[in-house]
């Protein structure tokens, strides 16, 4: 697909799961941020050469900051450690949280996420997660990055008893845009982020590396919520996006 597009004459590629870290070998360069997280989803094609770079974290970020900018950071609980739990917590650490704890299936893959998380945050207690229940009970917040809710895997990630009203919901999943553990966080009084800020945001951090010019944030925006007919928890403030 890489050579196909290079010969096409595209100037980039967007990645998506599940090809975010698979796609690293298959490149010549990594920006530092797709080397501390360990995954891509921007590809630069340019003079014959192949570069990675993550915009996803800065597009979490940017959907977070605007709508909840008061969130507490004390202990955020993240669901998921592959290419797009790597953005998330790496964003949510940039934004000042003091503790992440995160779960996933696969040890290997977690282990390895706080590790290099460790490494690029020392001040925050970083650690993989075995208690969700204890965790949660805990928790100021939750992110879930993993597939779970997509169309093709629909779903909860968790049990949503552990949920407090207390806490914040973001997600990353954003087809459907609504999910049902978003549904079910609203339902016992949490605020929500959807996955509609990431969605968008990571495709401006794109479209700057790919064309060197400023996308219009607010007008794809949006252009955006026209296309899922939504707009509450997807409507960024004007002037929100640097």
């Amino acid at each position: 697909m890489i050579a196909q597009a290079e010969s096409e004459g595209f100037s980039g590629l967007n990645i998506t799961h599940p090809c975010k870290q698979a796609v690293i070998p298959l490149l010549d360069t990594l920006s530092d941020d797709a080397t501390a997280l360990g995954a891509v989803n921007s590809v630069v094609l340019r003079d014959g050469r192949r570069h990675g770079h993550n915009t996803d974290w800065w597009g979490f970020a940017e959907g977070f900051r605007p709508r909840l900018p008061n969130a507490e950071l004390s202990h955020v609980v993240q669901l998921g450690a592959g290419g797009a739990g790597a953005a998330t917590v790496y964003a949510i650490l940039m934004l000042g949280a003091d503790a992440v704890t995160i779960f996933d299936p696969d040890g290997a893959r977690v282990a390895a996420l706080v590790a290099a998380m460790a490494a690029r945050f020392p001040s925050a207690r970083i650690s993989a997660g075995h208690d969700l229940a204890a965790a949660m009970a805990d928790a100021s917040g939750l992110i879930h990055s993993t597939p779970t809710g997509m169309v093709n895997y629909p779903g909860l990630p968790l049990d949503t008893d552990l949920l407090q009203v207390h806490q914040w919901v973001a997600e990353v999943v954003y087809f459907p845009l609504e999910t049902a553990l978003l549904t079910a966080a609203r339902q016992r009084g949490c605020q929500v982020i959807d996955g509609g800020g990431m969605a968008v945001f990571q495709a401006v951090g794109a479209f700057r590396l790919f064309t060197g010019r400023e996308a219009d944030g607010g007008r794809m925006m949006r252009h955006f919520m026209e296309l899922t007919g939504t707009r509450a928890e997807s409507e960024i403030p004007p002037g929100s996006v640097r």
